[in-house]
């Protein structure tokens, strides 16, 4: 969970317009932003705008659960304190969401210490699922976590992972304010798709139930359930989808949370797990998003289906029960060995347009050195226009860069963050408290970036 930046410690630089180093035309109105001072184990970010208050931004990261706002549409970043629990050793895997009445919502999982290596729930502590609270945008933040779902240490427990946050802000929407959650359980025996609701701003949640037809295998890995992510229409149909073997899954529910479709396959895909080179860890877990406008649906994901890896975007116009072809989302020629990885869609609810980050190698030879790369359609998926949105290209290193990236947009403004390798200083020694899984041998820091097509388009 990456992103947050203190504009005192933090580093911005304007590229000249229409200027890269990369091949791809530089993003219009490209700003870049350092978010670290010191390198350290920074991974996964999360970002959101609130609808109510377009200029304020708020963003998520790990290690530790932490969180940092903007006032200024992107501009500059305060961090915020009083969002890891204290109470627990290690927190991560964030999401964070504004829900209709411009309340930040932050979730995040916390535990003691971790099963066995990518079979979690094996030795596991005690953990959960919890979200905290922010009444004024981001800024403060409740002292009191809420927990969505929580594990006490005991013989063959659970090990509750990766949730993700939606929230149903559509302000005509029968269940307008609604907060959802959903994760994946690793058991000793399987793997499921868990989800729970909230219709009071997050101050109590449902009974977590299972949402997944298909259980999965219990290890970390193909075979398990996983990557959950959802999207609310307008009219407040909710889609769920995760990632399955080789396929995608969708369930949707019309009741608010209560009662869901049975989870059925949609798209065969490659595994989701892969090997990128230099990468400690990679998946293609899919993201949805909806243009409220036509309420065409939109998934991306990423496999290697064509050998190296690539990043895919299928949409469908009569939600969710048919799916078209999938499109390929980087430019790059096909076959060429180099790989495009962690993508995250945003769908721009002003303008429809559907944007996708990604990591991209199309500039090396070697498939190893990446820049950061913002594909963008407006054509409803049937195309993308490739852009660097950054300029300088990085080797991960053998780092763990996380399991995800983030994207979020509105009104033309596009806005990303995600990981980048750095040199550890000498005298500088890892924290002995994070995941088993981030704890790659390479630093890392945060970027947070800002695109404006809208700006571009006017000129």
């Amino acid at each position: 969970m990456i992103l947050v930046a203190l504009a005192s410690l933090s580093s911005a630089r304007q590229s000249p317009p229409g200027q890269s180093s990369s091949a791809l035309p530089l993003a219009p109105g490209a700003k870049v932003i350092t978010v670290n001072r010191k390198p350290g184990s920074f991974t996964e970010p999360s970002l959101a705008i609130n609808p109510q208050q377009p200029s304020q931004l708020v963003g998520a990261f790990q290690v530790p659960a932490s969180v940092a706002y903007s006032d200024d549409s992107g501009g500059s970043w305060q961090l915020t304190s009083g969002t890891a629990p204290e109470n627990y050793k290690v927190s991560g895997d964030v999401s964070i969401a504004y829900d209709i009445l411009g309340h930040a919502i932050l979730c995040y999982i916390a535990f003691d210490k971790l099963g066995t290596s990518e079979y979690w729930a094996h030795g596991a502590t005690r953990n959960g699922v919890f979200v905290r609270r922010s009444l004024d945008g981001g800024k403060t933040w409740d002292a009191k976590a809420i927990p969505v779902d929580e594990q006490a240490t005991r013989p063959e427990m659970p090990f509750e992972d990766k949730p993700y946050l939606v929230a149903d802000d559509n302000p005509n929407s029968p269940y307008a304010g609604s907060l959802y959650v959903g994760w994946t359980e690793f058991s000793l025996a399987k793997s499921v798709i868990l989800f729970s609701r909230s219709k009071d701003g997050g101050i109590t949640w449902s009974d977590p139930f299972e949402i997944s037809t298909h259980e999965g295998l219990p290890r970390d890995d193909n075979g398990s359930v996983e990557g959950f992510a959802a999207a609310a229409a307008p009219n407040g149909l909710l889609y769920t989808v995760w990632a399955d073997g080789d396929s995608i899954m969708l369930a949707t529910s019309r009741d608010g949370g209560i009662t869901f479709t049975p989870s059925r396959k949609i798209l065969e895909v490659a595994p989701p797990y892969f090997t990128v080179e230099g990468v400690e860890r990679s998946n293609g877990f899919p993201q949805i998003g909806i243009d409220p406008r036509s309420g065409k649906v939109f998934l991306t994901w990423s496999d290697y289906r064509n050998g190296d890896v690539d990043i895919f975007c299928a949409t469908s116009s009569d939600r969710g029960w048919s799916w078209g072809r999938a499109v390929r989302v980087n430019s790059d020629a096909l076959h060429n060995g180099a790989d495009q990885f962690f993508q995250w869609l945003a769908v721009d609810p002003v303008d429809g347009s559907a944007n996708v980050v990604f990591y991209d190698r199309r500039d090396d030879p070697g498939n190893r050195r990446a820049i950061i790369a913002l594909a963008r359609s407006t054509d409803g998926g049937q195309s993308f226009a490739n852009y660097a949105w950054s300029e300088t290209p990085f080797d991960p290193g053998g780092a763990f860069l996380g399991d995800y990236t983030a994207l979020a947009a509105f009104d033309g403004r596009v806005y990303g963050a995600w990981t980048e390798t750095a040199a550890m200083p000498r005298s500088s020694s890892r924290s002995q408290g994070t995941q088993s899984h981030t704890a790659g041998k390479t630093a890392t820091l945060i970027k947070v970036a800002l695109a404006d097509f809208k700006s571009a388009a006017a000129h």
